[in-house]
């Protein structure tokens, strides 16, 4: 785990996503109360975060379980003057400690994998006021019938990546409907996170050129790396924008 900090240390993001994209999908979301109460969950270093302080007029908490990200994310809200309107907590998506309900939005950018969508969306809308909302990107498959290259890539570091049509039942059978997705551009994987991965990697291969554990988390790194830029067409992020039914 260290090495792997340390290849995403510092980061502008922890994940495909740019600031676009998030401001896209909070558009889609409409008749919020003057003052919403918004739960990041997986905030990373937040960069998503202060987008949503920028573009609401709520309280934000945002939770993630890497210390790190989230002192970066409580210096970057100082700096910014959102300090009193980000909340920051050390918690795990498995057993948030929030009343219920008690949000009007849920936002997550690329960490719902971690507990699943099924299971993140049925234990997440007990959080959400009525007619609520989340937001989230999820990894999906984009087209039928993948390369093997890719397929078995996948099938062994995210088992339980499946299509939009099949995320959108998921949606539909975990009481929520659909308001919008959109496919994240290229662009979203490489300006903040593949491209400046990808510089650290050639460093860190010098430095630790005598320790094959941490040689072969470099390699696996370089090796998503170029999955996706010989495979993109086949799989993207997706940003799913849903809400609570009544």
């Amino acid at each position: 785990m260290d090495i792997f900090f340390e290849i995403h240390r510092d980061l502008p993001r922890e994940g495909p996503g740019d600031d676009k994209s998030t401001r896209q999908a909070l558009s889609f979301i409409r008749n919020l109360p003057p003052k919403p109460m918004i739960l990041d969950i997986g905030c990373g270093p937040g960069q998503q975060t202060l987008v949503l302080a920028q573009n609401t007029t709520g309280k934000i908490i945002a939770i993630d379980t890497h210390q790190p990200f989230l002192d970066h994310l409580q210096r970057q809200a100082q700096s910014s003057g959102f300090s009193n309107r980000i909340a920051i907590a050390n918690e795990t998506m498995f057993s948030l400690p929030f009343p219920q309900p008690y949000f009007d939005l849920i936002w997550s950018e690329g960490a719902i994998y971690i507990i699943g969508v099924e299971q993140g969306l049925r234990s997440w809308r007990n959080l959400l006021n009525p007619g609520g909302y989340i937001a989230m990107t999820e990894l999906s498959w984009l087209k039928p019938d993948p390369p093997d290259e890719v397929l078995t890539y996948w099938q062994n570091n995210y088992p339980g990546m499946v299509n939009i049509a099949q995320n959108l039942n998921i949606i539909k059978t975990t009481g929520f409907h659909e308001i919008n997705h959109f496919v994240l551009p290229k662009s979203s994987w490489w300006d903040n996170y593949y491209s400046p991965i990808e510089a650290r990697l050639l460093s860190l291969r010098g430095k630790y050129c005598n320790n094959p554990q941490a040689l072969m988390e470099i390699n696996a790194t370089q090796k998503e790396l170029d999955m996706h830029r010989k495979y993109s067409d086949w799989y993207g992020y997706v940003f799913y924008i849903i809400q609570l039914n009544t």
